[in-house]
């Protein structure tokens, strides 16, 4: 091929990994401590993991309701704030769980700098981003997740999805609607299988061509 672009488009993808929480949601913190942090150690390199929020948007305006209140939406944007700053979900990932160890304390400004100096997070930096523009940058970036969220008609935090479909969810301390299992091991299972499948359709393609 002579188009570099079109010998991108055919390489093999990663495997869409999404997780839907609430900053604010016991569930989201065990979804994150007992599944999604464990399987991302062995499958990180072959995912594209998205954090995504779930709550209420509010039309002509971007403005958010979220269950928990005005502080779970500063709790959320911080989090998003943190995920737009450093993309690699070592660092995001890490201290979302972090703030999530103490979901009770969000948005504390005292548990987001202790996160931030945990993984590496420049405190001044992620400060920026939730006061650029008055706000409205970090009020943009929630609305977008939330409405991302209800784009996918996911209401539940917290709600892992795995090739944009439903694979698992959290919901009052209990695994819902998990067809594949909910143990790290089944997760990883999920996504090797999917990335092997992803692959050979690399390969039947660039056969083709």
């Amino acid at each position: 091929m002579d188009d570099e672009n079109e010998v991108y488009e055919y390489l093999p993808r990663r495997v869409p990994l999404e997780a839907h929480i609430m900053s604010k949601c016991p569930d989201a913190r065990d979804c994150l401590h007992d599944l999604v942090l464990p399987a991302m150690v062995n499958v990180s390199n072959l995912v594209d993991f998205k954090l995504s929020y779930i709550g209420k948007t509010i039309e002509d305006d971007d403005g958010v309701v979220c269950m928990h209140g005005p502080s779970e939406c500063l709790g959320n944007s911080i989090e998003l704030c943190a995920a737009r700053l450093y993309p690699n979900p070592r660092i995001h990932l890490g201290f979302t769980m972090c703030m999530s160890r103490n979901y009770a304390e969000i948005p504390s400004e005292d548990l987001a700098k202790d996160c931030a100096l945990e993984h590496g997070i420049d405190f001044d930096k992620l400060n920026h981003c939730l006061s650029v523009d008055d706000g409205a940058y970090s009020r943009h970036l929630l609305k977008q997740s939330v409405q991302r969220s209800a784009d996918k008609n996911v209401t539940k935090s917290c709600t892992i999805r795995v090739d944009d479909r439903n694979w698992c969810i959290r919901d009052g301390g209990k695994w819902t609607d998990c067809e594949n299992g909910h143990e790290v091991k089944d997760l990883i299972e999920e996504i090797y299988d999917l990335r092997v499948k992803h692959s050979a359709a690399y390969e039947a393609k660039k056969g083709s061509n």
